[in-house]
């Protein structure tokens, strides 16, 4: 199958809703490693948008366990924006973070045009978290709870009061960390999760296609959120929070490869790539090959 739109890339250099810093090298290391002329050898039209300039932290937030809040309510305001826009164009919205806390823009900004917006989560965690069962405050953990509606007025507020998904169009891939709020929301809310232990039972393939049966007749677009720590950390050192036992190298391309092959995917983006803890630029390349799959790069 051809990729037919045009992408448009989207750097957004954003640590501040991570623990560790330095994860906001990641979008240039991974253009650096490769990206633009890896797409354009696949016969795929790019733009390179304006990248979304980050704010500087003023140590907000601390004061209700929600750590930088003002700063990441910020850059996810522009960032929903600017993804809106790039929909609104026709093109597909490829993001490059950036810690995970971005995702509430993303899927903020895709929810402008998706009523029935469906979301493929691949991460080692599931962020899930909220203010009051978040351990560390750290706003990159309770990204995909926001888009469920769930957290600060300020975060789920932004661009439209609410949920901008429903529980029963979320599939996590990959989780082999959830803390005990997570696990308990995962049980009663209709998110379906897939964690390693399925992976090693059914196989990558089957999950995938669990997944694409899960959503395909329900949502009027997929999103996917591709968490560089899904893997493992064997594979991909360059991130933040490295959980051991995660995603092989084949698995996750063969995953993408059947993502691509069904033609559902309609936006994406990859993120905590953190070069100040990578070998040799190895998981911003990491990276690069796994959009190359989604888009349709092939074996043979």
């Amino acid at each position: 199958m051809t990729f037919q739109k045009t992408v448009s890339i989207l750097s957004v250099p954003f640590d501040l809703g991570a623990g560790r810093k330095g994860v906001h090298l990641g979008p240039n290391a991974i253009i650096q490693a490769g990206l633009k002329h890896r797409i354009a050898s696949l016969g795929i039209d790019y733009i390179l948008e304006e990248e979304i300039a980050s704010p500087v932290s003023t140590k907000s937030g601390t004061s209700h366990h929600l750590k930088n809040l003002e700063e990441v309510v910020e850059l996810n305001i522009k960032l929903a924006a600017q993804v809106a826009s790039i929909v609104e164009k026709g093109n597909f919205p490829l993001i490059l973070g950036g810690d995970h806390s971005i995702a509430i823009g993303t899927l903020s900004g895709l929810a402008q045009h998706y009523k029935n917006l469906g979301v493929i989560w691949f991460d080692a965690h599931s962020d899930l978290n909220t203010e009051d069962t978040s351990p560390s405050g750290n706003i990159h953990g309770m990204s995909l709870a926001v888009g469920l509606g769930m957290g600060h007025p300020l975060l789920t507020q932004i661009h439209s009061t609410g949920f901008k998904i429903k529980p029963e169009h979320v599939v996590i891939i990959g989780a082999r960390h959830l803390d005990t709020g997570e696990k308990e929301y995962i049980n009663t809310s209709g998110v379906t999760c897939f964690t390693m232990h399925d992976i090693d039972r059914m196989g990558m393939g089957q999950v995938i296609e669990k997944a694409l049966d899960i959503l395909s007749s329900t949502t009027d677009g997929i999103h996917l959120s591709f968490d560089v720590d899904s893997l493992d950390p064997l594979e991909a050192p360059g991130t933040g929070t490295p959980v051991k036992g995660g995603v092989s190298y084949r698995e996750a391309h063969f995953a993408l490869e059947l993502l691509h092959e069904s033609g559902l995917i309609t936006s994406a983006e990859f993120v905590e790539v953190n070069p100040t803890l990578d070998s040799d630029n190895k998981t911003a390349k990491l990276a690069v090959e796994f959009v190359a799959s989604l888009l349709g790069k092939q074996i043979l």
